[in-house]
């Protein structure tokens, strides 16, 4: 989900050095909520990969490929572009009929993607994610990039307001990702709910599996207030973040999300590094863990760091 709202900005200057230009985006119907906040972008082209990967020799799953390749191929595309450049992402690359722009096999993330792509393009991998699909796309559309600006570009039309009675003050607690190494501590989160609630604040704590919300439950079990809430979609958890007073997350994708919105954020980081991949915008705070470890993140810390 992060690398997804990673490609929103170089949409946006993209949008503002080729007039009238529009983008079909190819992605995972999961995510395709994505997509369609930006107005640059004319239709999205989904994918199921999860399905894909589990299930390949299975007839549903040949016949969707099938489709998704004719949809890709029936249209005359002036560039196509591979903005992940991961082997998820060339398999899709390569299905189709095109010449493919995307990063050399020094820049590329995974190898060996870049066997996909006709144009390949060096991109420093030191820079942050935001700033390498800028240039990527910058190089393979011909115009100059500015990596001092970073706009999302987005639209919020499209986020919707969940059937849930939100209370005036609150904030996002987004305690799950995808490791188990970037999870803080349940009694940590407990402790966190208990302090915000003596200032006031509610805490609302989305999910998006079912393993997800039995974790928040439990995170919310013994507070009078705070709302583990149903698992919904991205227009919904978009909205609920967009009117939070701030978010404070582990290192996942909704923590992308609070930078996009422009919601104030304090994102926790344990194994992975924020220079190349954290939360990009207004107003975002990161806590990095001593050695990697999140035990080593404190509540103190936290609270320190909000200042409230």
């Amino acid at each position: 989900m992060g690398d997804l709202m990673h490609a929103l900005p170089a949409l946006t200057e993209a949008a503002s050095n080729i007039n009238n230009i529009e983008f079909d985006w190819v992605i995972d119907q999961n995510f395709s909520a994505i997509a369609s906040w930006h107005p640059a972008v004319r239709k999205t082209i989904k994918t199921n990969h999860r399905m894909w990967k589990t299930h390949f020799f299975s007839k549903k799953v040949r016949e969707e490929i099938k489709e998704f390749k004719s949809q890709i191929n029936k249209s005359n595309y002036d560039a196509v572009v591979d903005m992940q450049n991961n082997l998820k992402s060339a398999f899709v690359s390569y299905s189709t009929k095109y010449d493919v722009s995307g990063m050399d096999k020094k820049s590329s993330r995974e190898f060996p993607a870049h066997w996909a792509y006709k144009s390949q393009i060096e991109v420093d991998k030191s820079l942050h994610a935001i700033q390498r699909q800028k240039i990527l796309l910058s190089e393979a559309l011909g115009y100059k990039t500015d990596l001092e600006k970073s706009f999302y570009g987005i639209e919020k039309y499209l986020f919707k307001k969940p059937n849930l009675d939100l209370p005036e003050n609150y904030c996002v607690l987004v305690q799950n990702a995808s490791w188990p190494t970037k999870l803080w501590s349940v009694k940590n989160w407990q402790r966190l709910i208990v302090y915000l609630e003596e200032k006031n604040i509610a805490c609302l704590v989305p999910s998006g599996t079912n393993e997800e919300k039995k974790r928040a439950d439990e995170i919310v079990s013994q507070s009078k207030s705070a709302i583990s809430t149903d698992i919904m979609g991205l227009n919904e958890v978009a909205f609920l973040i967009d009117k939070a007073n701030f978010c404070i997350c582990s290192d996942t994708g909704l923590a992308h999300l609070s930078a996009v919105v422009s919601t104030p954020s304090i994102t926790l980081y344990g194994p992975t590094n924020p220079k190349l991949i954290g939360t990009f915008g207004t107003s975002q705070t990161h806590i990095i863990a001593e050695e990697g470890k999140m035990a080593n993140i404190s509540l103190e810390e936290v609270l320190a760091t909000l200042k409230i």
